[in-house]
């Protein structure tokens, strides 16, 4: 499906070269959910927008399908982008002029497929992220976590090959994001997905995990794999598990009482 080799991207700033990505590899097969996590500036979105198509790579291979995309033509590679890929970023990009079923058809109608047959497919899709209900309503209507499962909906609409999750769901909160990724996990599994996320619980049950730092892959494995080798990624899981133990036992702050006291005019005064 995907395979990314031996991957270089590097950017100038002045007379300074700032290496961002190290000699990356690495394969998403047909039907596997793979994640990249890593600390900020770990060359993760860097790795994303290089196999997007959206910027171009120093040197290294990245083949979808049977085809480099280093030897494709500007047009060819905006069929790629169009046809074989879908994305889902943090940015939900809806057109606040377009119903929510309208923005979901939105691809269809300006790659002109649209019609009974792509209806009927976002009619499925919206059931699949439970927004069934606000398929009339438009963006101003509907809350954060409605806009997300939009933009879920929406990269789904087509076939790609590759869906790639750049984000996706780090604006919503951790009951949300976990119902997200189980609908994603339990209707969705036969596609390929390349999954970015900070919140290490979203991609436990990921086919593979690729850990990054400082541009270089240095771990990857499943989550039990890895945890096993007690490294980076068990480090970061123990960290996460830590905090959010200590949020859910802490209790919730007190509001103090009210203090009514009377002025000299016997009138009450509450502060």
């Amino acid at each position: 499906m995907l395979t990314v080799h031996n991957l270089h991207k590097s950017y100038q700033v002045g007379k300074t070269t700032y290496e961002v990505l190290k000699g990356v590899s690495l394969e998403v097969g047909k039907g596997e959910f793979v994640a990249v996590m890593g600390p900020s500036g770990s060359g993760k979105t860097t790795l994303l927008n290089c196999i997007s198509c959206y910027i171009p790579a120093d040197s290294g291979e990245i083949t979808l399908g049977n085809r480099q995309l280093a030897k494709l033509d500007e047009t060819a590679l905006a069929s790629v982008r169009n046809k074989q890929l879908g994305f889902v970023f943090q940015d939900f990009l809806l057109l606040d002029g377009l119903t929510v079923q309208q923005n979901i058809l939105l691809p269809a109608i300006i790659g002109g497929t649209a019609g009974p047959a792509m209806e009927q497919r976002a009619d499925q899709l919206c059931q699949v992220f439970g927004i069934s209900a606000i398929r009339e309503k438009y963006p101003a209507e509907i809350s954060g976590g409605e806009k997300q499962r939009i933009a879920l909906a929406r990269a789904f609409l087509k076939d790609s090959n590759l869906y790639i999750l750049d984000e996706s769901t780090s604006n919503l909160d951790f009951a949300t994001e976990n119902l997200i990724f189980n609908m994603i996990y339990d209707q969705l599994a036969d596609r390929s997905m390349l999954i970015v996320a900070h919140r290490l619980s979203t991609v436990r049950d990921c086919d593979l995990i690729l850990v990054m730092d400082h541009g270089k892959i240095v771990e990857r494995g499943n989550h039990e794999e890895l945890m096993a080798k007690n490294g980076r990624y068990a480090e970061l899981w123990n960290m996460q598990q830590g905090i959010f133990r200590k949020r859910k036992s802490e209790p919730a702050p007190q509001v103090p009482s009210a203090v009514v006291e009377e002025d000299d005019d016997g009138e009450s005064i509450t502060y």
